[in-house]
């Protein structure tokens, strides 16, 4: 199943069932799991690992080295789950030793035309980005994240689980689990009640949730103050459990907040 223009090293691992288009170029180290499809001109190079099921669209470019002035052609790598679907353009890049050597993508994610994600990323499963969403060296996404077109997200920050990022926006800071963000410079503007819903979270949990959230975000005191209070008051609930456990995790990076009325 590969096309006879294809340029494949004999030194790669191509699994079974691989499909390989016209004028496609697979590198010496890059492993190839079952049934995964390399459409026309896509190009996978470096120490790079799809897994089964993977499809990639023409003109992406997987496994090239990053674009971190600091590189040097140390022996990083770039590991793709299963069943994930890659489109036109997108960009990957493999990790470095400025983190832990890796770029890790998780199962069954839609990466859209022109995404990029930069070295030392880590990318959950069931994860949607749309057209030309960005993620910075370092950038940490949980399961079940949407991001909108044209989002630019900063290195080192953390989207956390069930997160939504409306389109066009730049994040600085750290999005909390179920955070909905959104803006020029994003700042929270509610929790994502409609995911929250189509996942199929109970009303009365998504109610807790909700309460949780105008807690920690109170103006009456300081947010870790109020991240105690919720801890003390609001239990039972597994999103705000999650909620919880995020937020007492070390960052590089600060909160996303909700916008304040001047």
């Amino acid at each position: 199943m590969i096309h006879p223009t294809a340029i494949v090293s004999p030194a790669a691992k191509i699994g079974k069932n691989v499909k390989i288009g016209s004028y496609s170029v697979i590198g010496d180290n890059v492993e190839l799991g079952d049934d995964v499809e390399i459409m026309p001109h896509v190009c996978v190079d470096g120490y790079t690992a799809v897994g089964e099921g993977t499809r990639i669209f023409p003109f992406a470019a997987i496994g090239y080295s990053p674009q971190d002035l600091k590189f040097e052609n140390e022996k990083s790598q770039l590991i793709i789950g299963k069943n994930n679907v890659i489109r036109e353009h997108v960009t990957m890049h493999p990790g470095t030793k400025g983190d832990a050597m890796k770029t890790v993508i998780g199962d069954q994610n839609l990466f859209m035309v022109g995404v990029h994600i930069a070295h030392d990323c880590v990318i959950g499963n069931n994860i949607v980005m749309g057209n030309n969403a960005t993620l910075g060296g370092h950038v940490k996404v949980e399961d079940n994240v949407i991001i909108g077109g044209l989002v630019a997200i900063h290195q080192w920050v953390r989207i956390g689980y069930g997160a939504i990022i409306g389109g066009m926006s730049g994040v600085e800071r750290d999005v909390i689990p179920y955070g909905a963000a959104k803006g020029e410079r994003a700042h929270l503007y509610d929790v994502n009640i409609i995911g929250l819903r189509r996942s199929g979270v109970d009303r009365n949990e998504i109610f807790m949730l909700k309460q949780a959230y105008d807690m920690i975000f109170s103006e009456d005191n300081t947010l870790f103050h109020n991240l105690n209070r919720v801890e003390e008051s609001v239990r039972g609930a597994k999103t705000v459990d999650r909620l919880i456990e995020f937020m007492r995790k070390d960052s590089n990076r600060a909160f996303c907040l909700p916008k304040r009325d001047l």
